[in-house]
């Protein structure tokens, strides 16, 4: 598995647009290969911004990858630039990529992801 992430310091006061962009957006992820989920994570609060982070579930580095360079990633992107740094980001996301070494389930999400 692999584990995307991009980390955003959101304008203290611009934490509601910045949500609402990303749960209107088209993502174009629940049909490509590979993909297994996607979280919008609010982190803390600072006295100028507030993290934020996107973190996307891949079953294999090379399906992220193949994900970068097709059709649908750039759909999903085709209006990104709109929300620019000194809009509602004080710099340009922070991409970290993570190859998972080990994962734990409890019995909570072992019953969830049956049931799918």
């Amino acid at each position: 598995m692999f584990i995307a992430m991009n980390r955003f310091r959101v304008k203290r006061g611009c934490e509601e647009d910045f949500e609402r962009v990303w749960k209107s957006r088209e993502s174009h992820l629940g049909h490509v290969a590979g993909f297994v989920e996607f979280h919008l994570l609010k982190g803390p609060e600072a006295d100028d911004h507030t993290l934020y982070a996107s973190h996307t579930v891949w079953q294999s580095r090379a399906a992220f990858e193949d994900w970068t360079r097709s059709d649908a990633f750039r759909a999903a992107h085709a209006h990104a630039g709109r929300e620019s740094v000194g809009s509602l980001y004080i710099e340009h996301p922070k991409f970290e990529g993570f190859e998972v070494r080990q994962m734990l389930r409890g019995e909570a999400a072992a019953s969830l992801f049956s049931a799918s």
